[in-house]
């Protein structure tokens, strides 16, 4: 059984602990502030930038001339982009992105296909070296305050790989911002760009045609990079205001366990003190008889 000085010890470690995770909580909530407003601003200029893409790459009459709208004529191998965390402490956020990876690549590997692990964050990068897969290009240190250059960056590795005809398909795996407690994985496709769905026969999207101006070369070799660069980028900040908000989250859950445990551990305290009390009036009591 527990000393009274095991207990004091163990309430004043929970404290120490509760102090930990409440200044963790507030630093997380001061991150995903900064983070939501990035993501947010982006988010309908991403959405635009990605509906007029797959719009022309619906309509366009030379879709073959263009190497990021041309599927490759047969598939061999896939790259597999996962955005994760620099650091843990964040729940199931870096688990579920993961997860999510290790299936794709099982899947892949079933059909005979190639894969490239293309993995942003130590946390992933960490993990799956440790389960024995090759990582193919890495990259570290964006999940904080991810910028357009480190978007860049990426987009130009993923497009190499893609013209250059090493993979077949390039799909982007991560964490999509809801609310701070809640986010939903995402496994999307980004490489080749997919044409949208064609409504005919009095549907709501009828067949259309573009007038370019500038040529439709020009314009597609400015945007068509530029697409897979704000993709990129729009998954690093949906990423980190995920990572902020779910560690945000769990460093809540932690202090309110904490809150529970010292509650526990003063009740064990104080019934231990009452019965060293109880203790010391009885043997008072039986010295007294003893002695007549």
């Amino acid at each position: 059984m527990a000393t009274l000085q095991d207990i004091r010890r163990r309430i004043t470690s929970t404290e120490n602990t509760r102090k930990i995770t409440k200044a963790m909580e507030l630093v997380s909530a001061a991150k995903l502030r900064r983070a939501q407003v990035r993501m947010e601003a982006l988010r309908p200029y991403a959405g635009a930038m990605v509906e007029m893409m797959r719009d022309l790459a619906t309509f366009a009459t030379e879709k073959n001339s263009f190497a990021l709208l041309r599927e490759h004529d047969t598939a061999q191998a896939e790259a597999l982009l996962v955005i994760t965390g620099d650091r843990g402490l964040a729940g199931a956020f870096n688990a579920n992105v993961l997860r999510a990876c290790l299936a794709a690549d099982r899947e892949l590997g079933a059909k005979g296909l190639g894969r490239k692990l293309l993995v942003v964050g130590k946390k992933g990068i960490g993990t799956l070296r440790f389960r024995g897969l090759v990582v193919d290009q890495s990259w570290s240190g964006k999940s904080d305050r991810p910028t357009y250059a480190d978007a860049e960056a990426i987009a130009h590795h993923v497009i190499d790989l893609y013209t250059s005809e090493q993979v077949d398909r390039v799909r982007l795996i991560y964490n999509h911002f809801k609310t701070p407690i809640e986010q939903t994985l995402m496994d999307v496709q980004i490489l080749p760009i997919q044409p949208q769905e064609i409504y005919t026969e009095g549907r709501e999207r009828p067949l259309v045609s573009y007038l370019y101006e500038p040529e439709e070369a020009d314009i597609f070799a400015s945007l068509l990079p530029r697409y897979v660069e704000i993709a990129i980028y729009r998954a690093l900040l949906e990423s980190s205001a995920s990572e902020q908000g779910a560690r945000m989250s769990a460093m809540r859950n932690a202090s309110e366990s904490a809150d529970d445990l010292i509650a526990e551990y003063t009740l064990s305290m104080n019934r231990a003190r009452q019965a060293s009390i109880t203790q010391e009036i009885l043997e008072v009591v039986a010295g007294a008889e003893a002695l007549g």
